[in-house]
C-alpha cells in the first residue's frame, strides 16, 4: 500500500492500527537561510452521545481502545537521520503516545510511505521510498494519530550511499577505513573523538561535509579535519556559513594514499544525542554562486566560486513556480554536493556588476528596481551602482549575503551624486544589512557595498535587492505554549480552536483570514481583523462523520482596499534546537499548518452567551457548560482562548470532576476597548493516558460604557462615631429599574448598609459607622460595586474610589480648681518718672557737691 506525497498533501496510509554567539555572528541563525526567511442562565443543548446514530456509538466503541492508549503523540527521533534518495529503507518514528498512528504528514514531495506498521505505544515503523529526484537536503515530518499530532522532526536526503560508524574508530593509527563517496551516521559522545580513512589519488578532490546541528536533535557544534597520513592536518573546519554551525572542508589531495578525517565535537564535548551524517566523496563544494537569484522560468548562466577544483560556469534552468525551500544542486561529473546552495527566485532583473566598479566614475550603471550582484572580491573591495531615482520614491534596499550563506559582513551606504550621503546601515537583525531611503530630489544616486572589515575573497558574494517600498503581509500561529508549536486536531462531532496572527508593513486595514486545504468534513469559522489588532481566534468544526485525516493547511490573509491588494501566508517556525538562555539556534520555517480530524472526543463545551455587556471597570461570571458521554467524569479545565484588549480573566478555572458546569471570572479595566468581540472557551481534559483539547463555538462578548460615574466627597469622624459618606452620580446612558451599590474597602471595624439608586437619582449617602478598635488613618481605599440588571443578568460596576478619615476622640477637659478668696489689693508703687537728659545732669551735679562736702575736713 502507496500513497504519493506533493506539495499540499501527504502520504496517507491510514492501516487501522559554548558555540552559540560565535555560531551567531558567524552563521546568522538558520532563519535567513534554505529553511525559510528568517503572541449563562440559558440552557445549553442537551443532546449527548446516547442520542447518536448507531454508526457513530459503532464507531465511538471500535475507537474507543485507541483513544484510552493513546492522545498528545509526540515524536523523539526519526531513525535513521536520513537516506540516499533513489532508494527505499526502513525508518522508525520513536515517541510517545503512538500506539494509534494512522499517518505521515509530510510537508514535501519525494518522499513516499510504500510501508506503515505500528510497532508499540512507542514505535512506528514504516518504509520509506526516496524518488531519484528528491530535493536534497532537510524534509520535515509529524506522525498523526487517532487522536492527534505529533511534533515536528526532520529527515535528511543525501545523494550517497550510507554506512555505519563502527566503534572503536578513537585513534587516528586504528580509523576505520570507508570508501569514497559515502555517507557515515555516526554519534559523537563526551570527549569522544571519531577517525575515518579513505583512499584518494593525487590531483582527486576530497570533500567533506558534516550535518550535526542541521539533523536537529540537540545542541551539537561539530568539528571537522582533513590529515594525512604524518598527522599534518591540511583543512579543517569549525563552523562556516555555508554550512551554519556545521562544518564544510574540501582539499586536492597533494599526492595519492590514504588520508583521515577527524570528526569530534568542537569544545570535546559531546552526548548520546549529538548525531551526525558525514558526507565524504569527491563532489565539488564552491562556497557561493554568482549571481545568486533570478527570474522563475528563466534559464541563465551562473558561477561556482570558491571549490577547490577552481571556478566554474553553468546554465541553469530555473523553475516556474516559486518553490519554498529552493536551492540550486551543485554536481560536476564526479558527484553532488550534500545541500543545495542557496538561491533567491524574485521578479527582479539581475545585474553584474562590471569592474573595476571602485567609485562613483566607474559605477555600474543600472535601473532600479533591480536586483545588484557582485562579489567583494579581495581585501579593501569596494564596489559601487549608480541609477537615477525621482525626487519622493522611495526603496527598500536589502543586502543578502549570509542570507545566501556566504561570508561576506555587509556594510551598504547611499550617497547623492554630489557625495552626500542620505543612508547606511552594517548589520539589520544579522550581519546583514537593510535600509530605506527616499529621494529628496531627482539625482543619480550610488549605492556602496563593502564589507565590514575590509576583507575580501572572490567567494564574498552579495545580492543587493532595490525595490520600491510595498506592503507586506505574514501569517502566524501564536504558541498556546512557549515553545510548542500550533497543530489543530479537531475530534469528530467537535470544534477546536486557535488564533491567527498577523503581521502588516507598509499597510493599515483590516484582514480577512482563510483556510485552504482543511480535512474533508472540517469548516472554519473566525471574523475580519480589525486594523487595530493582530489576532483573531479561528473555530474549526468537524463533522460528526468526518473521517479521521490529516491535511496540511494554508493559512491566508488578504486586504483590498481598491487601491492596493495585499495577501500573505503562514510562516510557522518550529525550533528544533535551543542554546544557552533558549536561544533559537536550529529551527523549521513551514508555510502550512498541520490539521487533523481525530477521534470523538467524550466531552464537548458550550458558552452560555452573555446577554448583558461587560462595562469598563466591571466584571462578569462567563458560564461554561459541558456535555459528557457516558461514564465520563473527568474534570475538564476551561479557559479563554485569549482576550479582548482590555478584558483579563482567570486562567485556573476547572469543572468539578463529575459535574457539568463552571464560571470563568472575567474583568474589564478601564480602557478595555469597546465593542462587540469573539471569544471562544478550550476546554482541556485527561482521556486516556494524555489530554483532549476541544472548543466552544464563538460567542459575542460586548464590552461599553459604565451606565454611571461616582465622584467620592472625602468624609472623616472619630472612631466610634458614625459619619456620611456622599457620592455624586452622573449617569453616562440610560437604565432601567434599581441599581443596588455596596460600599467596598471599609477598614476593620467600619461598616455601611447597601443602597439602591435609580436613574434619576443623583446622590447616594452611605451612614458609615464606626468602632473603638477602627484604625485610625486616612483610608483611600473606598470603591462601589453597582450592580445592575439588564436582560435578567448582573452587569456589575467597579466604581472608586474614594477617601474616610478616621481620629482619635480628643481627651476629656479636666475639672476647673475650687473658687479661692480674692487677696486685699496692696497699693503699687508709683513708676518712676523718667528723667530728661537736663535733668540727669543737674542730679549728677548734686551728688558731687555732696559728696565732695562729706570729704572736706
Amino acid at each position: 500500500m502507496s500513497a504519493q506525497s506533493t506539495r499540499g498533501t501527504s502520504s496517507r496510509l491510514a492501516l487501522g492500527g559554548q558555540r552559540v554567539a560565535r555560531w551567531l555572528k558567524a552563521g546568522s541563525g538558520w532563519q535567513q537561510g534554505l529553511l525559510g526567511p528568517r503572541l449563562q442562565p440559558e440552557r445549553v443543548g442537551t443532546r449527548m452521545f446516547a442520542r447518536r446514530s448507531l454508526w457513530m456509538l459503532v464507531m465511538a466503541a471500535w475507537l474507543a481502545p485507541s483513544a484510552a492508549r493513546a492522545a498528545n503523540p509526540s515524536l523523539g527521533a526519526i531513525t535513521p537521520y536520513g537516506g540516499q534518495r533513489g532508494t527505499e529503507l526502513e525508518v522508525l518514528f520513536q515517541g510517545g503516545n503512538l500506539g494509534d498512528a494512522q499517518e505521515i504528514l509530510l510537508y514535501y514531495p519525494g518522499i513516499t510511505v510504500t510501508h506503515f506498521e505500528v510497532v508499540n505505544d512507542a514505535t512506528v515503523k514504516t518504509r520509506l521510498q526516496i524518488a531519484a529526484d528528491c530535493r536534497l537536503g532537510i524534509h520535515a515530518m509529524r506522525v498523526r494519530t487517532a487522536t492527534g499530532i505529533s511534533n515536528l522532526r526532520t529527515f535528511s536526503v543525501g545523494a550517497l550511499r550510507s554506512v555505519a560508524e563502527a566503534e572503536p574508530n578513537n585513534e587516528f593509527t586504528a580509523p576505520q577505513p570507508i570508501d569514497m563517496d559515502v555517507t557515515v551516521e555516526g554519534r559523537v559522545d563526551n570527549e569522544d573523538v571519531d577517525y575515518f580513512a579513505v583512499p584518494v589519488q593525487q590531483g582527486e578532490r576530497l570533500s567533506v561535509e558534516i550535518e550535526g546541528i542541521r539533523l536537529g536533535n540537540t545542541f551539537f557544534d561539530p568539528y571537522v579535519a582533513i590529515l594525512n597520513s604524518e598527522r599534518f592536518e591540511l583543512a579543517s573546519c569549525d563552523d562556516a556559513a555555508l554550512t551554519w554551525q556545521d562544518a564544510s572542508s574540501s582539499i586536492v589531495a597533494p599526492e595519492a594514499g590514504t588520508y583521515t578525517i577527524q570528526v569530534r565535537e568542537s569544545a570535546y564535548g559531546g552526548n548520546g544525542a549529538c548525531n551526525y551524517r558525514l558526507h565524504v566523496g569527491r563532489y565539488p563544494r564552491p562556497r557561493a554562486v554568482l549571481p545568486a537569484g533570478g527570474r522563475p522560468g528563466e534559464t541563465l548562466q551562473v558561477r561556482w566560486l570558491g571549490d577547490v577544483g577552481g571556478e566554474r560556469v553553468e546554465q541553469v534552468a530555473l523553475p516556474a513556480a516559486r518553490l519554498s525551500p529552493f536551492g540550486l544542486e551543485v554536481r560536476d561529473a564526479l558527484g553532488v554536493a550534500p545541500w543545495p546552495m542557496t538561491f533567491v527566485l524574485s521578479d527582479l532583473p539581475n545585474v553584474l556588476e562590471a569592474e573595476p566598479n571602485a567609485n562613483a566614475a566607474t559605477a555600474t550603471a543600472c535601473e532600479v528596481p533591480a536586483a545588484l550582484n557582485g562579489a567583494i572580491s579581495e581585501p579593501g573591495d569596494v564596489d559601487v551602482f549608480r541609477f537615477p531615482v525621482k525626487a519622493g520614491q522611495a526603496f527598500d534596499v536589502r543586502v543578502m549575503a549570509r542570507a545566501i550563506r556566504t561570508e561576506l559582513d555587509p556594510v551598504v551606504t547611499i550617497h547623492r551624486g554630489d557625495g552626500a550621503g542620505i543612508a547606511g546601515n552594517d548589520d539589520s537583525g544579522g550581519p546583514d544589512a537593510y535600509v530605506r531611503f527616499s529621494a529628496p530630489a531627482d539625482d543619480t544616486y550610488t549605492l556602496v557595498i563593502r564589507d565590514h572589515l575590509g576583507k575580501g575573497r572572490p567567494d564574498y558574494v552579495y545580492r543587493v535587492e532595490v525595490k520600491p517600498v510595498q506592503p507586506s503581509l505574514v501569517m502566524g500561529l501564536p504558541e498556546r505554549q512557549q515553545y510548542v508549536d500550533v497543530t489543530a486536531s479537531v475530534p469528530q462531532g467537535n470544534r477546536t480552536a486557535f488564533l491567527v496572527s498577523a503581521s502588516r508593513a507598509d499597510f493599515g486595514g483590516p484582514v480577512q483570514v482563510e483556510l485552504a486545504g482543511l480535512p474533508p468534513g472540517v469548516s472554519f469559522e473566525t471574523v475580519p481583523m480589525p486594523a487595530n489588532q493582530a489576532i483573531v481566534p479561528v473555530v474549526l468544526t468537524a463533522a460528526a462523520d468526518a473521517p479521521l485525516a490529516g491535511a496540511l493547511v494554508d493559512v491566508i490573509g488578504r486586504y483590498s482596499d481598491g487601491n492596493i491588494s495585499v495577501e500573505g501566508h503562514l510562516q510557522q517556525t518550529t525550533g528544533l534546537v535551543r542554546g544557552q538562555n533558549n536561544i533559537l539556534v536550529w529551527g523549521h520555517t513551514a508555510d502550512r499548518m498541520a490539521t487533523a480530524v481525530t477521534a470523538a472526543a467524550p466531552f464537548s463545551i458550550q458558552v452560555v452567551p452573555p446577554k448583558a455587556p461587560i462595562v469598563r471597570d466591571g466584571s462578569m461570571g462567563l458560564r461554561v457548560a459541558a456535555t459528557r458521554s457516558d461514564g465520563f467524569t473527568a474534570p475538564i479545565a476551561v479557559r479563554l482562548l485569549y482576550n479582548p484588549p482590555g478584558i483579563g480573566s482567570a486562567g485556573d478555572v476547572v469543572i468539578p470532576e463529575g459535574q457539568n458546569e463552571a464560571v470563568i471570572p472575567i474583568t474589564a479595566n478601564g480602557g478595555a476597548e469597546l465593542g462587540t468581540w469573539k471569544i471562544v472557551v478550550l476546554g482541556e481534559a485527561t482521556v486516556g493516558n494524555g489530554p483532549i483539547l476541544v472548543s466552544s463555538p464563538l460567542v459575542d462578548l460586548q464590552v461599553a460604557e459604565p451606565f454611571v460615574a461616582f465622584a467620592f466627597q472625602a468624609a472623616a469622624c472619630e472612631k466610634g462615631q458614625e459619619t456620611d459618606v456622599v457620592i455624586s452620580i452622573t449617569r453616562n446612558r440610560e437604565f432601567q429599574g434599581n441599581a443596588t451599590v455596596e460600599l467596598l474597602g471599609l477598614p476593620h471595624e467600619v461598616t455601611a448598609e447597601p443602597r439602591e439608586f435609580s436613574a434619576d437619582t443623583t446622590e447616594l449617602v452611605f451612614r458609615v459607622k464606626t468602632t473603638a478598635n477602627s484604625p485610625v488613618g486616612r483610608h483611600r481605599t473606598l470603591l462601589c460595586r453597582a450592580v445592575f440588571t439588564v436582560e435578567g443578568e448582573p452587569v456589575v460596576h467597579t466604581l472608586g474610589t474614594g477617601e474616610l478619615r478616621i481620629d482619635e476622640p480628643l481627651p476629656p477637659k479636666a475639672d476647673p480648681p475650687p473658687p479661692q478668696p480674692e487677696p486685699t489689693p496692696m497699693p503699687q508703687p508709683m513708676p518712676e518718672k523718667r528723667l530728661s537728659r537736663l535733668e540727669q545732669l543737674r542730679l549728677e551735679r548734686e551728688r558731687a557737691l555732696k559728696n565732695k562736702q562729706q570729704s572736706a575736713p
